[in-house]
């Protein structure tokens, strides 16, 4: 009880913190001009704002956001096959659940929630549509990165240290490969629940669709490059003179070798970390809460180790539809957590034992 004591703490304590940190990028902007003298929010809507993304950023990102996106996805996800990544791995079950994970989102769950969001809003924040259009657009994507990546850091943590959450986003956590086709697998509930889609639209509602449009765009971009079985990262750590450059950037984006970290199957090879690592975007929050590890090295295995190969429409849909398998976390009666450690007590809160297979 006393590592649920101290997980509990610990969770206060960044939650304390980062109050703090999605605050400082609005009071930076505040104080920029207070020191300058400006006051945009002073500009009325008849006057022009000065503040629009680059006419091609804002063409580069839109066509990311629709079209490009998948289509990278897919380019990659080829060459990753083409180089026999997902040879025996990519049976018929897991075949399907990684294409219904990637296709189902972006075909039904995303759209309905963007063109319901865009509805409720209106009702939810009369008049306020477009009220923080006056907002400079670097100063709009420091705000936005920090603030979506800061939750979502949080919302990916949660479910890895609240036991009741962990089946939720199990899902992701069971492929024994790291790639394209496995990087938006996720069960449907984590999906709908994922904040990132509702921040999105209340963004672009309240007048900071650019920035959104492109913070959305770089972050997907490193998010799926985290994910893929291609090492890009290993250059910087093996000629010294990119040494500086390494170390500053697997402290701040999530790298190959960080990420596939969190994906390992255990840690008894001192690379694997999945209670930690959870940073999607920056890995800087791993770094402020301690929960980073940092090895420049790739583990030996992926998945869970307790995996039974559960019917990817249970690990899609679950608690709508159950698995199977007996014993397993997904079945009808099986166990909150599947660690025979803590099988007697579901309620403890640790980063290390609720969740074994990261």
């Amino acid at each position: 009880m006393s590592s649920a004591k101290n997980t509990i703490g610990n969770i206060r304590r960044d939650a304390a913190i980062s109050v703090f940190i999605y605050a400082l990028p609005v009071v930076l902007m505040l104080a920029y001009f207070k020191i300058t003298g400006q006051q945009p929010w002073k500009i009325t809507a008849a006057e022009a704002l000065p503040f629009k993304a680059p006419a091609v950023i804002e063409t580069l990102f839109k066509n990311l956001s629709t079209w490009g996106l998948p289509v990278l996805t897919l380019v990659l996800g080829i060459i990753e096959f083409s180089a026999g990544l997902y040879k025996n791995k990519w049976n018929r079950n897991e075949a399907i659940l990684d294409i219904v994970c990637f296709a189902a989102p972006k075909l039904f769950f995303r759209p309905l929630l963007v063109y319901v969001s865009l509805i409720v809003f209106p009702y939810l924040l009369p008049g306020q549509q477009n009220a923080f259009s006056w907002v400079p657009f670097w100063w709009a994507c420091f705000i936005i990165a920090v603030a979506d990546d800061l939750t979502q850091y949080w919302y990916h943590r949660l479910h890895h240290q609240v036991p009741w959450l962990w089946r939720f986003h199990r899902t992701h956590h069971s492929a024994n490969y790291m790639g394209m086709a496995m990087a938006g697998r996720q069960n449907f509930i984590y999906t709908i629940f994922f904040s990132q889609i509702y921040l999105t639209s209340a963004l672009t509602y309240l007048g900071l669709g650019y920035a959104a449009l492109f913070v959305g765009g770089i972050k997907s971009i490193i998010t799926l490059s985290a994910h893929s079985s291609i090492p890009w990262d290993k250059p910087l750590y093996k000629y010294r003179l990119l040494h500086p450059i390494a170390w500053i950037l697997e402290r701040t984006i999530s790298t190959p070798a960080t990420h596939h970290a969190h994906h390992a199957d255990s840690m008894e090879d001192g690379i694997g970390y999945y209670k930690g690592n959870f940073g999607n975007m920056f890995f800087i929050w791993d770094i402020i809460f301690c929960t980073a590890k940092i090895t420049r090295q790739y583990p030996t295995g992926y998945g869970i180790k307790h995996y039974k190969e559960e019917e990817w429409y249970a690990q899609f849909l679950w608690p709508i539809f159950k698995s199977k398998k007996e014993g397993s976390e997904l079945s009808a009666n099986g166990p909150m957590v599947a660690d025979p450690e803590i099988a007697n007590n579901a309620e403890a809160i640790s980063p290390v034992r609720v969740v074994p297979q990261g």
